[in-house]
C-alpha cells in the first residue's frame, strides 16, 4: 500500500509538472513596452491629458509632424492620463490603442524613430453642471503637435522588437514654448474681448479674437462708415493672404504635396503681396474684412453656431464681437451691410450663420463647404446606413471611402480617419474633423462629452443622435422645413454655393441634395447661385479660370464685386451708399 501510494503520488507530480510546463509555454511572451516619464523640472503638479507615442520609420523630422490620414503617415499610440505625477511611469505596451497599426505588437522589428507628447487636458466646471476634461486652446490653434506647454521628448532612434519583451524609457524633457502675439500694421490689427456668453457658458474667461484689415484711406476719410466682410475659416494665427512687403527672393523653394506644385511658399508670397496692391488701389472696394479667432477646448475654431456642447458662439459672434468690431472701426453696423465667405469650414459656418442669422447678413459666398445635407455626410447617410465603416450588407464588407483625388483613386477610408482621431483623443478629444462635427452637432451625453453619431469602433450609427443632428444642424433639412415659414424670403438672393464635382471628401453629394431643393423653390425662388468645377478637387470656389491652387489665394479679388453689385441692388431706402465708396 505504502508503495503503490508513493507511486500514485511520484505520477500526479510529474503529471502536474508536464502541465505546468505546458502551461508557461503556451503563455505569450511578454510584449515590448515603453515607460514614459517626466521631471519635477517640467511640471510639479499632477498632470491631465492624452499620452501620445510616435513611432515613425524615417531617420529625419519628428514623428510628431509625421501622423495624417494619407498613405505616407507614420504610426501614433494613446493613452489616457489622469494625476500623472513627476517621476510616475505611465505604460505604453501592447494594449494601446494605435494607428495605422492597432498594437505595438503588429509592428516589424527594425530601428525606428521615437517621440513621445503629452497633450495637456484642463479642467472645465460648466454652467450646465458638468465637469470636462479638454485641451484648451493656447494661441496655436488646437494643434496637439504644436500646443504651447506641451511637453515632449527629443526624438531618438530606439531598435524596436515586439517579441523581445523589453522596456524602452522615455523621458519627457522639453515643453513647447508659447506663440508671440502677431503685430499689428497700417492695415491690420488685432482685436481681443471676453464674451460674456462663454464665460458663463464655461465657466472660465472665454475669450473671442479677430484680426481686421481696414481699407485703404480709414485714417483720412475720418467720416466713412464701411461694410463688415467676414472670411470664415480655420484658426488664423493673423490675417492670412496679406503681404504689405513684396515677395522674399531668398526664399526656399517648398513643394506642394497637395497641387503638386514646386516653390508653392513663393506663389502664394506673390499672391499675398498682389493682394496688398489690389487692397490699396484706387478701384478696390472699401471694406472692413474681418477672420475670426474661436478656437475653443474642442477644436481651432467653433463653426460659429450654438451647441450643446461648444457653447453659444454664434450668439458671441454675431451680438457680441461684429457690434464690437463695428464700433470700434466705424462699421455700418446693419445686416444689409454685412456678409460672408469662406472655403471648406469656412463654407459651411458662412451658410450657417446665414440660415440661422437671416436678417444679421446680407449674403454668402460658400466654397466646397461641409456637409450641408447630412443624407450625405461626406459619403455616409447618417439616417439611412446602418453602419459609417462599411456598406450596409449581409455577407460583404466593403469600406466606406474617405478621402480620393480628382480620378476617384482612394487614400483612406472613413475608418482609418475616424481611428486616427480616436488614438489621439477619446470623447470627441482629437482636435480634428470627425470629432468637432460631433462635439458641434451632439447632444451633451450623460458623461458630459459629446454624444457619439457612431461608434468609433464599430462605425455602428445611433439613430438617436442622427435625429438630434437632422433638427438642429442638417442646413438641408431646416431650409426645407423653414423655407415657408418666413425663412425663404429672409434668404432671397443671399444663397451662393461652390464646389468641385470631385471634392476630395465627397462634399459635392450634400451640394447637390441642396441644390435640388433650392432650384425648385417658389414664393419666393432663391435667386442665388449653386455652381460646380470640372474635375475640381477641394477646395474649389467659383473660379472657372485658375486651378485650385491659385483660385485659393483670391478669395477676396473673386467676392469683394458680387458684394458691392448685391449692396447696391438690395439696400434699403436712406442706406450710406456713398461714404465708403471713394
Amino acid at each position: 500500500m505504502r508503495r503503490r501510494s508513493s507511486s500514485i503520488l511520484i505520477a500526479f507530480v510529474v503529471v502536474l509538472g508536464a502541465a505546468a510546463g505546458a502551461a508557461l509555454l503556451a503563455q505569450p511572451a511578454r510584449s515590448m513596452r515603453f515607460v514614459v516619464t517626466f521631471p519635477a523640472a517640467l511640471s510639479d503638479v499632477p498632470l491631465d491629458g492624452r499620452l501620445l507615442l510616435l513611432i515613425s520609420s524615417r531617420e529625419s523630422g519628428e514623428p510628431r509632424f509625421q501622423i495624417s490620414d494619407s498613405p505616407t503617415t507614420q504610426l501614433v499610440f494613446g493613452i489616457d492620463v489622469e494625476g500623472w505625477r513627476p517621476g510616475q511611469e505611465a505604460v505604453i505596451d501592447a494594449d494601446a490603442l494605435g494607428y495605422p497599426r492597432d498594437s505595438l505588437a503588429d509592428i516589424p522589428a527594425g530601428t525606428y524613430t521615437v517621440q513621445a507628447l503629452l497633450h495637456k487636458y484642463e479642467t472645465f466646471r460648466r454652467s450646465d453642471g458638468h465637469v470636462v476634461k479638454l485641451p484648451m486652446d493656447r494661441g496655436e490653434g488646437q494643434q496637439w503637435s504644436r500646443a504651447p506647454g506641451n511637453l515632449l521628448s527629443t526624438p531618438r532612434r530606439v531598435a524596436f522588437d515586439p517579441k523581445s519583451g523589453a522596456s524602452i524609457s522615455v523621458s519627457l524633457d522639453q515643453a513647447i514654448p508659447p506663440i508671440p502675439d502677431p503685430p499689428e500694421t497700417k492695415y491690420i490689427k488685432h482685436v481681443r474681448i471676453q464674451s460674456d456668453r462663454l464665460t458663463k457658458f464655461w465657466g472660465r474667461p472665454m475669450y473671442l479674437g479677430a484680426h481686421v484689415l481696414l481699407p485703404e484711406g480709414f485714417d483720412s476719410h475720418p467720416d466713412a462708415r464701411y461694410p463688415l466682410v467676414i472670411n470664415h475659416g480655420h484658426f488664423p494665427y493673423t490675417f492670412e493672404g496679406f503681404r504689405e512687403d513684396p515677395p522674399d527672393p531668398n526664399l526656399k523653394c517648398e513643394f506642394s504635396e497637395r497641387f503638386q506644385l514646386d516653390c508653392y511658399n513663393r506663389i502664394e508670397q506673390e499672391h499675398a503681396h498682389q493682394f496688398y496692391k489690389d487692397w490699396t488701389g484706387p478701384s478696390f472696394p472699401r471694406f472692413l474684412i474681418l477672420e475670426i479667432q474661436h478656437a475653443n477646448p474642442f477644436y481651432d475654431d467653433s463653426y460659429a453656431v450654438n451647441s450643446a456642447n461648444v457653447g453659444p458662439y454664434g450668439d458671441a459672434i454675431v451680438h457680441e464681437l461684429i457690434p464690437h468690431i463695428e464700433r470700434r472701426f466705424r462699421g455700418l453696423g446693419q445686416g444689409w451691410a454685412r456678409f460672408m465667405y469662406g472655403g471648406s469650414t469656412g463654407g459651411w459656418e458662412a451658410l450657417a450663420a446665414q440660415i440661422f442669422y437671416p436678417d444679421e447678413f446680407n449674403g454668402c459666398y460658400a466654397a466646397c463647404p461641409d456637409p450641408i445635407d447630412f443624407r450625405a455626410y461626406t459619403s455616409v447617410d447618417i439616417y439611412k446606413d446602418q453602419n459609417a465603416y462599411y456598406v450596409d450588407s449581409t455577407w460583404k464588407r466593403t469600406p466606406r471611402p474617405g478621402h480620393r483625388n480628382w480620378l476617384g483613386h482612394l487614400s483612406a477610408t472613413l475608418e482609418e480617419m475616424n481611428r486616427r482621431e480616436l488614438v489621439l483623443g477619446t470623447k470627441s478629444r482629437s482636435g480634428d474633423q470627425w470629432d468637432i462635427w460631433q462635439a458641434v452637432y451632439s447632444p451633451v451625453g450623460a458623461d458630459g462629452y459629446p454624444k457619439p453619431i457612431w461608434d468609433k469602433r464599430t462605425g455602428v450609427i445611433d439613430k438617436s443622435v442622427a435625429e438630434y443632428w437632422r433638427e438642429h444642424y442638417d442646413l438641408s433639412h431646416i431650409l426645407r422645413r423653414d423655407w415657408d415659414k418666413g425663412l425663404g424670403k429672409k434668404l432671397e438672393g443671399k444663397i451662393h454655393i461652390y464646389v468641385g464635382d470631385m471634392d476630395n471628401y465627397y462634399l459635392n453629394n450634400a451640394v447637390y441634395l441642396v441644390e435640388e431643393f433650392l432650384e425648385r423653390t417658389k414664393d419666393p425662388y432663391y435667386a442665388g447661385e449653386v455652381d460646380y468645377g470640372d474635375r475640381a478637387e477641394h477646395c474649389w470656389n467659383g473660379d472657372h479660370s485658375r486651378p485650385n491652387a491659385y483660385s485659393r489665394l483670391r478669395y477676396h479679388q473673386m467676392f469683394a464685386p458680387k458684394i458691392v453689385e448685391r449692396i447696391l441692388k438690395s439696400a434699403p431706402p436712406g442706406a450710406d451708399l456713398r461714404s465708403w465708396r471713394y
